[in-house]
């Protein structure tokens, strides 16, 4: 373990608590670097969630956290270091493989990513259509209006996306996001472009889906405000590095020139 300013900067492994309540990460980022030609994105970064806990990573635009999320869900390689879900490494799996784990993965896009073709309820109904086909048509119903009034949008199910707001559309990203099961969450800029009311609605739905289901989140986003809301952790990165990781008080304490100025202007 490191120590910026008095601030603990640990890798995956040494993080306290990673073996005291007996459970192994859901997912753990060790030493990865990622670059796109000359363009260097993340620089020997570690991170790790376990099971019912929630980590909001932080920073500037450009600084690499969607390439992060990507390389999580497997749509990106690492240049060196490892990916672990559930202990298993991604990186080369093959995609018979890599489309069980996925299975175990719910994510939420930035824009909701909604299908316009499609309603709500039928959105909600896709990954089931296509990984769970051995389900009835009534116990996908059952489902899917179970998944709707988790997340307040039973009464929306037969509108299209476009009928819906912003904040509703992410509702329904939530619930579809959740169609599988899954024990990990990724949510990129969940917030983003939301006003102030609907952005409280979500950061209390992230609440208690991870009260009631005990996911593994990790959360990109620009909005401070709502990672001190929702996250057991905060990790901010500068230039492909992981700069601080600890609560928002351990942010606030920082001496560290970049993290104040990220305070001051967030």
């Amino acid at each position: 373990m490191s120590t910026i300013n008095q601030i603990p900067i640990q890798t995956a492994a040494k993080r306290p608590g990673a073996e005291g309540n007996g459970s192994a990460a859901a997912i753990a980022v060790e030493n990865v670097h990622k670059s796109f030609g000359s363009q260097k994105v993340l620089n020997g970064i570690n991170l790790d969630v376990k099971r019912g806990e929630t980590l909001a990573v932080l920073g500037r635009s450009g600084t690499g956290k969607s390439v992060l999320l990507r390389l999580i869900i497997g749509l990106e390689t690492p240049d060196s270091g490892s990916i672990l879900i559930h202990g298993q490494d991604i990186a080369g799996l093959a995609i018979d493989r890599m489309g069980e784990i996925r299975k175990k993965m719910g994510f939420l896009f930035q824009h909701a990513a909604l299908y316009d073709s499609l309603t709500v309820e039928e959105n909600v109904a896709f990954p089931l259509l296509h990984h769970k086909k051995e389900m009835s048509k009534s116990d996908r119903a059952v489902r899917v209006k179970e998944l709707l009034a988790e997340v307040g949008m039973e009464a929306a199910r037969a509108k299209m996306p476009s009928d819906i707001s912003g904040g509703m559309q992410k509702r329904v990203g939530l619930a579809r996001a959740m169609a599988l099961e899954p024990d990990i969450l990724l949510l990129d800029e969940p917030t983003a472009g939301l006003d102030p009311i609907s952005s409280g609605e979500i950061d209390d739905l992230v609440l208690k889906l991870q009260q009631e289901h005990q996911v593994a989140f990790i959360v990109v986003t620009h909005d401070l405000h709502s990672a001190k809301a929702i996250a057991s952790r905060l990790a901010l990165l500068d230039k492909g590095n992981v700069v601080i990781q600890g609560s928002f008080e351990d942010l606030q304490k920082s001496e560290i020139e970049f993290v104040r100025e990220f305070l001051k202007h967030s």
